[in-house]
């Protein structure tokens, strides 16, 4: 009769999903409408000067993951734990450090332009336009760091369409300086990089109003500086698994324009830039869903609810096997897709672009399923595997065999390298996961590895906010107790909390309740949607001396609560 629907995760997690989907393409969408952009109003060609400095935007991109997102799962499980203090913490150390370090790239990145610029392209010919389009976009360093930084911590507290409203702003006023920068004021690939930064600022100005809502749980706080460093220490160990992502594909993208330069010349760093930028599109969806997955994850896994985790789990790779499957089948079998996308035009270019486009897209799938399960691990704190995961898929093997393949294909080996990598790293997971199974005797189970309840310890159940069906639950738990003296006292709790829940709200669809029988205590989780509603405060309310909330404060041995993804999350602990 009591059984857990999962309305209410399954409703956050679409809630979470397509803001954060769009504020994923921020990284992402400005390189891709400047690639579109740039090649037909200049020519394709004009890629070249993109591509070679997509190495400081990954190298930029891995300090703000790490530190944002890192600091948000720390962030996440904070507020799990019911640490305000540690929350706020984490939050100021982290915005205040990607400033820092966005200003610092932008100083020194333009100082030493003459000598970073050789380095990322070792073409002559092509240099003049890489500094053109570099020189200007290194400027907008710290509007990048800042606004994603934010948008995760942003996402974090529930606030989940702020950050998307931001990121689409940014992204419309991006592509709308890049018309009039290149076609009207022709300032050629500068003008790209310039209408980049414009939508940064743009995105950042909007971002800011955070500070000014009335939703916010999060301040900023003052630390001392052993505590700072410490802090942040911990934060850049908690996202580099995540953020080492971008720091493989720096060095793998730097290795390959080498390899490309020597087997193929210019015509191929320009087929590689569309195979990237086609990569972006994926990317989309990859990040959208797993920054999404991150925090949900996060919390219900600390909070020991496996199957919540497995839930989303499925749902997640549910999606980026769909999107990634999609767009791979089409971009084999029309590749001409990619050279219409990017007005390749020169018929010594054609071939080169088609088949590249054909063979790379071929990874798509596999790349999908490690970038989730990188982040997975990530969420759950299983930092090494996640770092196993980053530098295997991510450099040694890519990059590995690109050196081995091109030496004995030619040209076709270096796209093919991408698919074996992914397949090898597929392998590792299934053989690893197989492993764990068996070494922790079934605690561990499936290709995700997660834990599992015991069913005869936990109940699980979802009602929707009406009063009757609150005092039928609570009957229910009363009955599934019925041996434990506690039995009564617990369904009483239930009972209170959730008449109350419902009667400080106009409407509350769903409200998801966990009942653990531990052997010193019973723990009773309870998430809802309503509005702010802290036990712990109006126990406390003279006001309420009377209401049904102060027997609560009798029943209970401890009351925690913390608003965490824009959810009431309270756990009520009564002894056995």
């Amino acid at each position: 009769m009591y059984a857990r629907n999962y309305k209410l995760l399954s409703s956050k997690f679409r809630e979470f999903f397509f803001p954060t989907l769009f504020t994923s393409m921020t990284g992402n969408i400005c390189m891709v409408v400047d690639s579109i952009i740039v090649s037909n109003l200049i020519g394709a060609m004009a890629l070249s000067a993109i591509q070679p400095v997509i190495p400081v935007s990954t190298s930029v991109n891995l300090i703000y993951w790490m530190i944002g997102l890192g600091g948000s799962v720390l962030c996440s499980i904070a507020k799990a734990e019911f640490d305000s203090e540690r929350s706020n913490r984490i939050f100021s150390i982290s915005i205040i450090s990607l400033l820092v370090f966005g200003i610092l790239v932008a100083i020194l990145g333009t100082i030493f332009a003459p000598q970073i610029v050789p380095i990322l392209c070792r073409s002559v010919e092509t240099q003049p336009l890489v500094y053109q389009y570099y020189g200007v976009y290194v400027l907008g360093m710290p509007f990048l760091c800042y606004i994603m930084s934010l948008s995760y911590f942003i996402r974090t507290d529930g606030i989940v369409k702020l950050p998307f409203r931001a990121l689409l702003l940014s992204n419309l006023v991006n592509i709308m300086f890049d018309i009039i920068f290149i076609a009207v004021f022709k300032m050629g690939v500068a003008g790209a990089a310039w209408a980049t930064i414009v939508g940064y600022v743009f995105g950042c100005v909007y971002m800011s109003t955070y500070f000014f809502s009335s939703e916010r749980t999060l301040d900023f706080v003052k630390v001392k500086s052993k505590v700072f460093f410490e802090t942040l220490a911990n934060i850049c160990k908690s996202g580099f698994s995540g953020a080492s992502t971008q720091l493989y594909l720096t060095i793998k993208v730097f290795v390959i324009n080498t390899l490309i330069t020597i087997y193929i010349g210019q015509s191929g760093l320009a087929a590689f830039n569309i195979c990237y930028n086609t990569l972006f599109i994926l990317y989309m969806f990859l990040i959208g869903t797993a920054q999404t997955m991150s925090p949900i994850v996060s919390v219900y896994y600390q909070e020991e609810d496996y199957r919540s985790v497995s839930y989303i789990m499925k749902k997640s790779l549910r999606i980026v096997l769909t999107s990634s499957a999609i767009l791979s089948v089409l971009l084999v079998v029309f590749p001409q897709i990619a050279t219409f996308l990017f007005h390749v035009k020169n018929p010594a270019d054609m071939p080169v672009v088609l088949n590249a486009v054909r063979i790379f897209a071929l990874s798509y799938l596999g790349i999908a399923i490690t970038f989730l399960y990188t982040f997975y691990a990530q969420a759950i704190q299983k930092n090494t595997l996640s770092n196993t995961i980053s530098i295997l898929e991510g450099f040694i093997l890519p990059v590995g065999f690109a050196c081995v393949l091109s030496f004995i294909l030619g040209p076709n080996g270096i796209w093919i390298s991408f698919t074996v990598a992914e397949v090898l790293t597929i392998l590792y997971l299934f053989i690893y996961s197989r492993h764990v199974h068996r070494k922790s005797n079934g605690e561990y189970s499936g290709f995700f590895i997660n834990k599992h309840n015991d069913d005869t310890k936990v109940f699980e159940h979802t009602i929707n906010g009406k009063v009757p069906e609150a005092v039928e639950l609570a009957r229910g738990v009363n009955e599934y107790l019925s041996p434990n003296k506690s039995a009564t006292l617990v369904s009483l709790a239930i009972e209170e909390m959730l008449v109350n829940i419902i009667n400080t709200n106009e409407k509350v669809d769903t409200i998801d309740v966990i009942v653990r029988n531990n052997d010193d205590n019973i723990l009773i989780s309870i998430k809802d949607t309503g509005i702010d509603f802290n036990p712990v405060i109006e126990i406390d309310n003279e006001n309420l001396e009377f209401d049904n909330i102060s027997l609560l404060n009798k029943i209970a041995e401890k009351i925690d609560y913390s608003r965490v993804l824009g959810l009431n999350s309270t756990v009520i602990t009564i002894k056995n």
